[in-house]
């Protein structure tokens, strides 16, 4: 819908109520919503106050995506109190064209493989990034929808258009090959979290997904440099109650087996005369540069050989992507959480 001033909208309708937009407010809202998608991902661009762009590869933690998508939506609700409309793809324009579909509250997919049922059928005027002034031009070369922008020949649109008339015909093919613009910012908490495919009751299961999580979170603590003060572990039984617990790290540390040694704790006493679980999460808190951290007047020689084990660990993580190099206590974890699809 265009907009109009506020005169003309008067004319129209002289009972409007008019009311002052709250910037401040809006800029509290906004940071708070990114301070929530800060524990699926490092890696969002904010493309305006209200609009995020999340790159959630090597994050999904073998889920799919779709599923993390519900996840958010449904915690921004209710933790947040308001409501988003999500699109889920592979590249950031079809992710944008699945997010303007039906509103409110909804989520979206947008893969290539539905882009002729979903978005050719369109008006072109739909398609992101074209101009007012281009719908009347195409129009009159009898392009009507997305649809038939995406099948008119590309030459011919680069002769009328220029560089414009090959970003139309791409965008209108799905086509966009660039990156998510992230600005990496010191986090205060990182966290994670997995809902199961399935009920879980066994406690050495429950501990394989822990101890998954426990990998991930700390790998990006390690990547921020920094060490975590505080430890906390949520559950969700299967009759959607949660529960949780945290404790100090003494020292503080960004070592995957001493934060696992200690969110095991806190799991096993949240499992006591608890019903089957559904959702384990882990975070850590009060995060401090490792340059900061007091050091003991003891030298820890086991520390010492985890700190060097993770190092190893990360870089051929970074090197050769995420899920390369696992853990042994993880092995049984693939039975359990592995979907195959991450659509």
């Amino acid at each position: 819908m265009t907009g109009e001033t506020i005169y003309q909208a008067k004319k129209k309708c002289p009972n409007l109520k008019i009311y002052q937009g709250n910037y401040k407010k809006y800029k509290e809202y906004s940071d708070r919503l990114y301070k929530l998608l800060l524990e699926y991902t490092d890696k969002i661009e904010r493309y305006s106050i209200d609009e995020c762009f999340l790159d959630m590869t090597n994050y999904l933690m073998n889920c799919k995506l779709i599923d993390k998508a519900y996840e958010i939506s449904k915690r921004i609700r209710q933790e947040l109190g308001f409501t988003v409309n999500i699109g889920v793809s592979n590249n950031k324009l079809l992710a944008k064209m699945a997010s303007d579909f039906t509103k409110p509250d909804k989520v979206h997919t947008l893969f290539p493989n539905e882009i002729q049922e979903k978005m050719w059928k369109l008006p072109v005027s739909e398609l992101f990034m074209l101009g007012k002034k281009t719908v009347p031009k195409l129009n009159s070369m009898r392009i009507m929808t997305i649809g038939d922008l995406a099948n008119t020949d590309q030459v011919k649109l680069i002769k009328k258009f220029g560089k414009h008339g090959n970003m139309m015909w791409e965008y209108a093919n799905g086509i966009d090959k660039s990156e998510v613009n992230y600005k990496v910012e010191k986090p205060k908490g990182i966290g994670n979290s997995v809902t199961l495919p399935t009920d879980m009751s066994e406690k050495e299961k429950i501990e394989e997904v822990l101890l998954a999580l426990t990998e991930q979170v700390t790998y990006r603590l390690r990547k921020y440099k920094m060490i975590a003060k505080v430890v906390n572990i949520q559950i969700r039984t299967n009759e959607f109650e949660d529960f949780s617990h945290q404790c100090k790290l003494n020292p503080a540390t960004s070592n995957t087996k001493d934060i696992y040694e200690k969110a095991k704790a806190l799991l096993e006493q949240l499992l006591e005369n608890k019903k089957p679980i559904r959702l384990v999460g882990l975070r850590v808190d009060n995060l401090v540069e490792k340059e900061e951290s007091q050091l003991s007047f003891f030298y820890d020689q086991n520390a010492e050989k985890q700190e060097k084990l993770d190092n190893v660990l990360d870089k051929l993580k970074q090197k050769y992507g995420y899920n390369i190099i696992t853990r042994a206590g993880k092995m049984g974890i693939e039975k359990i959480v592995k979907l195959k699809d991450n659509k």
